[in-house]
């Protein structure tokens, strides 16, 4: 048996609507699926990483750091 056989008695019924209560709103249907704060505080968590790294960046040698950091990191054995 598939599960096409298996739906073959209610496939071709009606659409129930309710006689006692009111068709909701297509936006009271959507806030039943809006996210909820499953990452309560995240956002702020993200701002001050930010800010410490525009902090790092502003400071006078911090390019020079960088290419040493990438020029350090870098295998050179094969020249």
């Amino acid at each position: 048996m598939n599960s096409r056989d298996t739906y073959d008695d209610i496939i071709n019924l009606p659409h129930h609507t309710s006689a006692t209560r009111p068709h909701m709103a297509l936006a009271d249907r959507a806030a039943q699926f809006a996210p909820f704060a499953a990452l309560n505080g995240h956002s702020a968590i993200i701002s001050r990483t930010a800010e410490s790294h525009i902090a790092d960046v502003n400071t006078p040698h911090f390019e020079t750091d960088m290419l040493l950091n990438l020029l350090s990191d870098h295998d050179y054995s094969d020249l």
